[in-house]
């Protein structure tokens, strides 16, 4: 029973595009470890933007550089 956690961060995306993710994500574990979708869970969490950082920045900080 697998289960995939993707964080994003919260700037818009579509409910087409979230499921879009959640179709490939599930597709992957069926194509490399022939697992069954029908028990592969696929969670989508959405983060503010100032909640998450990248190589010790805060994202903004991290793009402008």
């Amino acid at each position: 029973m697998p289960y995939v956690n993707v964080k994003i961060t919260r700037e818009g995306a579509t409910p087409e595009q979230k499921a879009e993710i959640i179709a490939r994500m599930t597709q992957v574990l069926v194509d490399v470890l022939d697992k069954d979708p029908r028990l592969t869970f696929v969670l989508i969490d959405e983060v503010e933007l100032e909640d998450w950082g990248v190589a010790g920045l805060t994202t903004a900080e991290f793009r402008a550089s």
